[in-house]
């Protein structure tokens, strides 16, 4: 179990992930074991021991890139959220300062004043299947807290992305392009990267198919052969289809000695129903195993049950919020944590694997209320290691999805080192998502824009395909 220090002694926002940052995982993909990626057309796998049934055949589809998350209209001014320097001040009353996105009211414990949630600001509900705009019913005790703002069209349009379709797009084009760029003595990298940076993921499953239809050759095993380090993982992340690179950093998180429980927590923890369920039968068709059973041989206890939960991509996506519910879930989690001797950690998977984001926000609001601290710091002094982290990242989801994935970032460049395998997954599989807003509160966050750090944490070719991604 991990030591604790304090949490009155916690500075930082929220205590997660610790000050010292994340540990770089082993390299990615593993030595020896990097030369199949997938070709034209179809899914292969790198090399297992063992070996594995052939690919299934036939391009797995894409996660849809309009996931629904918060536009940029729709998050608040810079000054909604504590001011720079907020994340290291004087916690509040809860005993440690606020996520973004969490309550920042009078103090915890204090009740409400006015509408609303105590005045906090509010990044509107997450869509995952086109919902609209929430209907609230009645709040208990008569208040009724104001409607959550409808969904920005720009959600309902999947253009929250650094990375969109190119207009005017040739494959054929574009596969001569890179042809050209590898033919010869030398490598032309900058030809390359203007041309992956500049496509959707939908459009290099083209190029690829174009490639090796003009040329006979295999664009991926090309690519591999003139490209190294960094920069090839990169590219060869970008060239692969959305979700079976999910799927594929889930099977070598599992793989071989040792588990990289944090890349299985930022995966299954924070996809939608429909990317859980296309992502599991990737990982079956592809890899010819069952994603549970893998989880249960690499984890164990609470967090693999937490896992397992998160596997079956059945989370509630009701986009009504039920306040009398919230009330009753967060009485229920005092109960089974802060407000007995020891925890009952059943409870807590219950609540937050099976209720809708929007719910679980505003029971965060209604336990600051119950228990005078927040839930994440619950969650903190209840828990320790992989299942407390699991669930944070649930709650800071619900909470801010962009600032989960912004704080990410920037811990996997912080100090010495850089956990490049974590800043590709990231910037990658968020490119066509919600990257704009991660860039806008990484700024807010750390007084810093993420391209300032990516430039200084990184070089060369890898570098400038990093920012042409991210963009300035």
């Amino acid at each position: 179990m991990l030591e604790k220090e304090p949490i009155q002694q916690k500075m930082a926002y929220p205590g997660y992930p610790p000050s010292d940052g994340y540990p770089a995982f082993p390299g990615y993909p593993p030595t020896g074991q990097e030369s199949v990626y997938p070709p034209a057309g179809q899914y292969t796998y790198p090399s297992v021991p063992g070996g594995y049934p052939p690919a299934g055949g036939g391009t797995y589809p894409a996660a849809p890139p309009n996931a629904g998350y918060p536009g940029a209209a729709a998050y608040p001014a810079p000054g909604g959220y504590p001011a720079p320097g907020g994340y290291s001040g004087i916690p509040q009353a809860g005993g440690m300062p606020p996520y973004p996105g969490a309550p920042t009211g009078p103090g915890f414990g204090v009740p409400p004043s006015g509408p609303g949630f105590g005045g906090y600001p509010q990044p509107p509900a997450q869509s995952y299947a086109g919902g609209g705009p929430a209907q609230i019913p009645g709040y208990p005790g008569g208040q009724a807290p104001s409607p959550m703002p409808s969904l920005p069209a720009a959600v309902v349009q999947g253009t929250q992305g650094t990375i969109q379709a190119a207009s005017n797009f040739d494959a054929g084009r574009d596969a001569e392009i890179l042809r050209k760029a590898m033919k010869g003595f030398g490598t032309d990298e900058q030809a390359i990267i203007n041309v992956v940076a500049n496509r959707s993921n939908d459009q290099r499953q083209k190029i690829k198919a174009a490639f090796k239809t003009m040329y006979g050759k295999d664009l991926i095993k090309d690519l591999k052969s003139e490209l190294s380090g960094n920069v090839e993982e990169l590219i060869l992340a970008l060239f692969m289809p959305s979700t079976y690179y999910d799927a594929w950093s889930l099977r070598h998180a599992m793989k071989g000695v040792g588990t990289q429980e944090r890349v299985l927590t930022e995966i299954l923890c924070t996809r939608t129903n429909q990317e859980i369920r296309e992502i599991v039968n990737c990982y079956k068709s592809e890899f010819g195993r069952d994603i549970e059973h893998d989880i249960r041989a690499d984890t164990s206890g609470h967090y693999e049950r937490l896992l397992i939960s998160m596997c079956q991509g059945n989370r509630d996506e009701n986009q009504t919020v039920d306040y009398q519910k919230a009330q009753e879930d967060a009485q229920r989690l005092y109960q089974a944590g802060e407000g007995k001797l020891g925890t009952d950690e059943s409870c807590f998977n219950m609540v937050l694997a099976s209720r809708s984001f929007p719910q679980l926000k505003a029971t965060v609001e209604a336990y600051s209320r119950i228990a005078n601290r927040d839930l994440l710091s619950s969650i903190d002094r209840e828990f320790s290691g992989n299942v407390e982290r699991g669930l944070k990242t649930i709650l800071q989801c619900a909470l801010n999805r962009p600032a989960f994935f912004a704080e990410r970032l920037y811990y996997a460049m912080k100090g010495a080192g850089t956990d490049d395998s974590t800043l590709i997954r990231i910037i990658v599989t968020r490119s066509e998502i919600d990257l704009v807003q991660i860039k806008q509160m990484f700024t807010q966050m750390y007084q810093k824009t993420l391209a300032t750090m990516i430039a200084s944490d990184t070089s060369g070719d890898y570098r400038r395909l990093l920012l042409a991604i991210v963009g300035q």
